[in-house]
């Protein structure tokens, strides 16, 4: 097959790869896999590699996947990867060199309209997978590239009959959905690592069964999704949470409603709920990702109002 048919068949089989990842980790890759990759024609095909844009040797002249590396705590990113107010991703270029081999690339792939696979970088050795991505455009001033995403469902089709102003408009929105989730990712994926992977109330470890909890609600401008705004908890306790059946003091110190005290019911209720009446909760080891006291006070009167 020629260069161009390679290069389609290769995403082909990347895109047929992350879905079935998908399939058996959910939405949150470990890096092992994706370094692993897929086999192609009896060859090995990692997606990722130690340097954010990268290109597997089995394809001839345009990069597979960008990353954005995890944050590590206490620590400013390497490449400043973020959203933009219009709606695209921007993506930093390798190094300060315009004519970097990657950057060229990345620029061929641009031009070319190839769809790429962009993984960001959830904590150490865990990434959220989002493709199709296509360089919307490159931006040397700036020292950075345009991305959008596009619908997975359109990945490799024709479009080239559609209206380029349709195609733009779709993939914008999608961009800023797209960037919602990663959000909301990045909230769980460091919540669920400051708390040890367990519920702050039940010490439960199966983080297939944990989720993120906002103290302000997303719905409100000061529910930002930081780790101090947010509890680990399992998904039972989470509703709990968010219907107030429970509450948090601001010692950290759970609080079951009264009339669920008085409640006689089978052992769920006995042990899931009101066992913990009075119970201090597990609290991150940094004092900088504890819950934030006056948040869980604001939080705790909306219960004691509701009880």
């Amino acid at each position: 097959m020629d260069n161009e048919q390679l290069d389609l068949a290769v995403r082909q089989e990347a895109f047929r790869f992350l879905k079935q990842c998908f399939d058996v980790h959910g939405e949150v890759v470990p890096y092992k896999v994706l370094s692993q990759g897929f086999q192609f024609n009896g060859v090995r095909v990692p997606l990722i590699g130690p340097q954010g844009i990268f290109k597997p040797r089995v394809l001839p002249e345009m990069p597979l996947s960008i990353t954005t590396a995890p944050p590590v705590p206490g620590k400013p990113a390497p490449y400043d990867d973020r959203p933009t107010e219009d709606g695209v991703i921007e993506y930093r270029y390798r190094g300060t060199d315009h004519f970097h081999r990657d950057n060229v690339g990345l620029r061929l792939a641009g031009k070319r309209r190839v769809p790429l696979v962009y993984l960001f970088g959830l904590e150490k050795g865990l990434y959220r997978p989002v493709w199709p991505v296509y360089v919307l455009y490159d931006d040397p001033q700036n020292l950075a590239f345009h991305i959008t995403v596009d619908d997975e469902t359109l990945a490799l089709s024709d479009l080239s009959s559609d209206e380029e102003v349709k195609v733009e408009a779709r993939r914008r929105y999608i961009t800023a959905k797209t960037q919602v989730r990663l959000h909301q990712n990045a909230f769980r994926t460091n919540v669920l690592r400051a708390y040890r992977k367990s519920c702050a109330i039940c010490w439960l470890r199966h983080p297939e069964l944990l989720e993120a909890a906002h103290i302000i609600p997303d719905s409100d401008p000061r529910g930002v999704p930081e780790v101090r705004n947010g509890l680990s908890l399992c998904a039972i306790h989470h509703k709990a949470f968010d219907k107030n059946i429970l509450g948090i003091r601001p010692d950290y110190h759970v609080e079951v409603r009264q009339d669920i005290l008085e409640e006689i019911d089978g052992p769920m209720l006995k042990y899931g709920l009101q066992g913990f009446q009075d119970k201090v909760i597990l609290l991150p080891r940094r004092n900088d990702e504890k819950p934030d006291k006056d948040s869980l006070d604001e939080r705790y009167e909306k219960f004691r109002s509701a009880g």
